[in-house]
């Protein structure tokens, strides 16, 4: 049995089933995602959803969903499955389903009566085209199968409806046919590995309802357009390849082209290899440029979020060339923006405070897993550049003050990672001296000392060790509190609440506190803060604690930093315990793995969501897959691996 495996008593459960989802990508931006019993529950749903540059930003479902009817004796019996008003769905297609397992691809077993048939799915990479096999295991008796395809055309922020505006008309091509419901979008080619009858039957399957949006406060009644149904006999142990694209393809390659594909991909075996897939998958290449998205389904890519997954989803698991590739195109974009040249980059929000800090960071990492003398020769004048640039105050929102510190304005717009907005303001104003920042801070300027050692610069070396020195000093007499390290300084006010923020200053490779004060910091974190999935973002004894993710877009944003768990901390927070407790510690964070290894079978299935409620059960919540989740937790596999090889070594 497969690490991931699924049976029939779950997948009749719509109650369970409906909550666990699969995803699949192209690496260039385009994904398919439902549920395991392929029902839509979000308007960001679809098989075939791609960007469309010409038409915006976002993506856009093309093919929404494909239905199989089996055909015996004459009697059909419906696979698909869809929810509509009154909590009524139908045709009820999951009772058909046997297993479902994601070992490698998608698969789908299904039984009706003495038919086994199974369905697997794979999306060709680089290419915006999604690939169907199907396969007739068991059969007493001639079987016809029919397949329905629902239309949307439409962005992933929108719904579709009934139209007198839709192009309804079809082409017939090789073993398929083409639609195109609207203008400016591309033609979808629906083709076959085998000739196909197709019978125009042109309607819309009016209502179709997606329960995930209705939670969230958002429309969710949606028609599609069904042009019609192909039909076509399959035997006993026939394959039968499907594909859907943007390009007409040639069907007598589909099996080549499926085997191929197969080949690319890495099994999910145990969690190590389901955290490295879904790691894979945030990998987009557009043109020539290679990026890191954010998450799945809304997210693109956004500087902090690649500088500090980038480490993760490439060094921890020995891809260095991977690395090398996205920081490529990184490096382009950092050196334009601090040389104030104007450029169109898809990495989004490159002015944010705390992102430069965050690039220098993932280059130390890079030193770590490499050498600072390869790193040095890749990324020496960058980081030089960067580092100068924050010194002489050309940052348009970071402020050297006359006590070595960096300050920052997050009144108007968030200026960290805790970016909730609400009533166009941020909803966590942390402004002026944040803790992580010059935490960042004092360790950039130390790396950059120990590099500049390196290369026998030791002017250079002095002087940044000089101001990272000066730095330090008022970092403790800023933010230490007798206990913990306050989570902003603004003028006379100091922030009390107990945050994550603060364990940055203890696990990052050159810390600004004593041994004593590490401590008092894990402790605190540890009691307050840590739980099953992560770290809150606020501690339950602060008056503001929400902890549970849920209501329209306002009061979600509220909640959004205020209580809710975020995964991605304890690849800094496990760095942090092992410098306090050392080996003691190792058996404690090894324990913590349970919690995110539980998660591969549930919600999307192999990966980890944005975020989770503060409070038990730690329902997930937000984007299906994100980035600096999957990647913080296999850095934190990783620190724990090379711990206990250096301990065993002593």
């Amino acid at each position: 049995m497969s690490y991931l495996n699924f049976d029939k008593t779950l997948l009749i459960n719509l109650e369970k089933s409906l909550t666990k989802e699969m995803l699949r990508v192209n690496k260039s931006g385009a994904y398919s995602v439902t549920t395991v019993i392929d029902c839509n529950t979000r308007k960001y749903h679809g098989l075939l959803v791609v960007p469309l540059p010409e038409l915006g930003e976002d993506n856009f479902v093309l093919l929404s969903s494909f239905d199989e009817t089996v055909i015996q004796h004459g009697a059909e019996f419906h696979m698909g499955i869809h929810k509509f008003e009154g909590d009524h769905y139908s045709p009820k297609g999951h009772k058909y389903i046997r297993e479902f397992n994601i070992e490698t691809v998608a698969k789908t077993i299904y039984r009706v009566g003495g038919v086994v048939f199974s369905k697997e799915r794979i999306f060709i990479s680089h290419e915006n085209r999604i690939l169907l096999k199907y396969t007739l295991l068991e059969a007493r008796s001639p079987v016809t199968m029919r397949f329905n395809p629902l239309l949307a055309f439409r962005s992933v922020n929108e719904l579709s409806h009934e139209n007198s505006q839709a192009n309804t008309a079809f082409q017939e091509i090789e073993n398929g046919i083409t639609s195109c419901l609207y203008p400016n979008f591309p033609t979808l080619y629906m083709q076959f590995s085998k000739p196909v009858a197709f019978v125009s039957t042109p309607d819309w399957y009016r209502g179709i309802e997606y329960y995930k949006e209705q939670e969230r406060g958002y429309d969710f009644k949606e028609d599609l357009f069904v042009p019609g149904y192909f039909e076509m006999p399959i035997k006993k142990g026939e394959s039968v390849f499907f594909s859907a694209g943007v390009s007409e393809a040639n069907t007598a390659h589909f099996k080549k082209m499926y085997t191929e594909e197969l080949a690319k991909r890495t099994s999910r075996l145990d969690f190590f290899n389901c955290l490295k897939n879904a790691g894979q998958q945030f990998y987009n290449k557009i043109g020539d440029g290679h990026y890191l998205m954010a998450g799945y389904p809304w997210f693109k890519c956004r500087a902090r979020d690649l500088f500090v997954a980038l480490p993760g989803v490439s060094l921890a698991i020995d891809d260095v060339p991977f690395f090398e590739r996205i920081m490529q195109t990184a490096v382009e974009a950092v050196g334009k923006f601090i040389r104030h040249q104007d450029h169109e980059s898809h990495i989004k929000e490159l002015d944010a405070p705390d992102v430069l800090l965050w690039f220098v960071w993932s280059l130390q990492q890079y030193a770590l897993a490499t050498s600072i003398n390869h790193m040095m020769e890749r990324y020496g004048n960058i980081l030089f550049d960067v580092l100068a640039f924050i010194r002489n105050q050309q940052h348009p929102n970071l402020f050297l003050s006359e006590d070595g510190l960096l300050e920052t304005n997050g009144y108007d717009k968030p200026a960290s990672w805790m970016n909730g907005m609400a009533w166009g303001k941020p909803v966590t104003q942390r402004t002026g001296c944040l803790v992580e920042i010059n935490a960042l801070w004092y360790n950039a300027l130390k790396f950059g000392a120990e590099v500049a050692r390196n290369t026998s610069n030791e002017y250079e070396s002095d002087v940044l060790n000089y101001q990272a020195e000066f730095a330090r000093q008022s970092f403790v007499r800023t933010f230490w509190n007798g206990k913990y390290l306050y989570d902003f300084v603004v003028n006379n006010y100091r922030d009390w609440e107990v945050r994550p923020n603060m364990i940055f200053a203890v696990s990052l490779p050159y810390s600004t506190l004593d041994k004593v004060q590490q401590k008092s910091i894990v402790d605190i974190v540890t009691r307050e803060l840590l739980t099953p999935k992560g770290l809150r973002s606020l501690s339950p004894k602060s008056g503001s604690y929400r902890p549970e993710y849920r209501g329209d877009e306002v009061g979600r944003s509220y909640n959004y930093h205020n209580g809710t768990v975020w995964p991605w901390l304890m690849g800094s927070f496990a760095e942090a315990y092992l410098k306090v407790y050392k080996m003691s510690g190792l058996s404690f964070l090894e324990r913590r793995i349970i919690g995110f290894e539980s998660e591969m079978s549930e919600l999307c299935i192999g990966t980890l969501n944005e975020l989770y409620d503060g409070n038990p059960p730690f329902k997930g919540h937000g984007a299906m897959s994100f980035a600096m989740n999957v990647a913080e937790i296999l850095r934190m596999l990783q620190v724990l691996k090379q711990f206990e090889e250096v301990q065993e070594k002593n």
